[in-house]
C-alpha cells in the first residue's frame, strides 16, 4: 500500500474506538458487511505499547484495512516512538484520543483531560508527524466542563491542526471530568452538531469528522453535507447489520454481504484458524451476538452462543449450530435475515 493512498483515507464512514469492543476479531467481522468503512482499534496506551510485547497489541488480519491505530498517551517522544511501530505495523492511520472521560485515564494524563491543553496536543501531534508520514488525526469533544464554548473549540483545533492534524473526529458532546461516567457522558450531555459543521465552515481545509447519536446509516448520510465524514458508536457494535447497505449507500460499491447467515458462514474459517491457533471461540462470537438483532430466532442464537461457547470443549461448530436453531424461526417467518442456507 503505497503512501499516497495513505494520506487520502476516505472517512466518509467510520467506525469509532470502542473499549472492549473493537478487538481485531470485532474488526474481521465488521469487514464481512462493509470493506470501505474506516475502522479504529481500541485505545492502547503508549506506555502498553512501548512496556510489552506490541504484537500483542498491533497484530491484525490485512482484511481490516483501511484500519487506523487510536493511541492514549500525553508525552511527545512516546507518542512519536509508538507512531512508527504502527508504521512498522503498517496501520492506515494513527489518532490521538483526546476525548476519553474516564477518571483512568485523566490520571494518567490522557484523554479528554487534555482538551485543557491544545499546545500539548499539538506538541503530541507534530512529534507524530516527524516519526511517520501516515497521517495523524484526533478524536476529542466540543469541550470539557465549564471549557464549553465555540472559541475554546476552535482555537484547539486551528493550534492542533497547524501542528500538522490531518482530520479533527468530533464526539460533538462536551465532557465532564467529574461527576459523570463515561457511560454518562456518551449521553448525558446535549449534542451539539451545530458546533461541529461551524468547525468545517471556519475550517474548511481542514477534514471534520462528526461524532455522536448516529445510529442509522441515514442519520450519517445526512451530517455528509456539512462535514467530511460520519463516525458509528456502539450501534455498529450492538447492531453490526447497520453496515450491510454502507459500501453502496455511502460509497458507490457494492455491498460484500447478501445476508447475516452468509456473513456468519464467511466467518466460520476464521473462527476455526483462530480456534487452532489456541484463541477462545468466545472471544470472537461475543462479537456476533448482536448480528441477528430485530430478527426471528435471534434470541435462541444468542442463547446457543451463551450458553455454550465458554465450555472447554466448545468447537466451532458451535456456529453452525445456532445458526440451525435460528433457521426454524426463519423459515416459519418471511424474514430476509438468510435468504439462503
Amino acid at each position: 500500500m503505497s503512501l499516497d493512498h495513505l494520506t487520502t483515507i476516505d472517512r466518509r464512514l467510520s467506525v469509532a474506538p470502542m473499549l472492549d469492543c473493537t478487538d481485531r476479531h470485532c474488526r474481521f467481522l465488521l469487514r464481512q458487511l462493509s470493506r470501505r468503512t474506516l475502522l479504529y482499534t481500541e485505545m492502547i496506551t503508549s506506555g502498553a505499547l512501548l512496556h510489552r510485547d506490541p504484537a500483542y497489541f498491533l497484530d491484525f488480519h490485512p482484511v481490516e484495512h483501511p484500519l487506523a491505530l487510536q493511541l492514549g498517551g500525553s508525552e511527545p517522544s512516546e507518542l512519536a516512538a509508538c507512531a512508527r511501530l504502527a508504521d512498522q505495523w503498517g496501520y492506515d492511520e494513527i489518532n490521538l484520543n483526546v476525548g476519553c472521560p474516564s477518571d483512568r485515564v485523566q490520571s494518567g494524563r490522557f484523554g479528554a483531560c487534555l482538551m485543557a491543553e491544545p499546545r500539548r496536543v499539538a506538541d503530541c501531534v507534530t512529534a507524530m508527524t516527524e516519526a511517520t508520514k501516515r497521517p495523524i488525526t484526533v478524536k476529542h469533544r466540543t469541550g470539557i466542563d465549564h471549557q464549553d464554548g465555540y472559541e475554546a473549540l476552535s482555537g484547539f483545533v486551528q493550534q492542533v491542526a497547524e501542528a500538522g492534524c490531518a482530520a479533527f473526529i468530533v464526539h460533538a458532546r462536551k465532557a465532564w471530568l467529574h461527576g459523570l461516567s463515561p457511560k454518562e457522558n456518551r449521553e448525558i450531555p446535549p449534542l451539539q452538531y451545530a458546533m461541529v459543521h461551524r468547525l468545517k465552515q471556519d475550517f474548511p481545509r481542514v477534514s471534520i469528522v462528526i461524532n455522536g447519536g448516529l445510529n442509522t446509516l441515514a442519520r450519517a448520510e445526512t451530517q455528509l453535507s456539512q462535514v467530511d465524514g460520519a463516525m458509528i458508536g456502539r450501534e455498529a457494535y450492538q447492531n453490526p447489520w447497520i453496515l450491510a447497505d454502507a459500501d453502496a449507500r455511502i460509497f458507490g460499491q457494492p455491498n460484500p454481504a447478501i445476508d447475516r447467515c452468509q456473513v456468519v458462514h464467511r466467518m466460520l474459517p476464521y473462527v476455526a484458524e483462530q480456534h487452532r491457533v489456541g484463541i477462545p471461540i468466545h472471544h470472537i462470537t461475543r462479537h456476533m451476538l448482536g448480528l441477528f438483532q430485530g430478527q426471528p430466532g435471534a434470541r435462541a442464537w444468542r442463547r446457543h452462543l451463551s450458553e455454550n461457547v465458554s465450555r472447554s470443549d466448545c468447537e466451532p461448530a458451535v456456529l453452525s449450530q445456532a445458526l440451525a436453531l435460528l433457521s426454524k424461526s426463519i423459515r416459519r417467518d418471511t424474514s430476509p435475515a438468510c435468504s439462503k442456507m
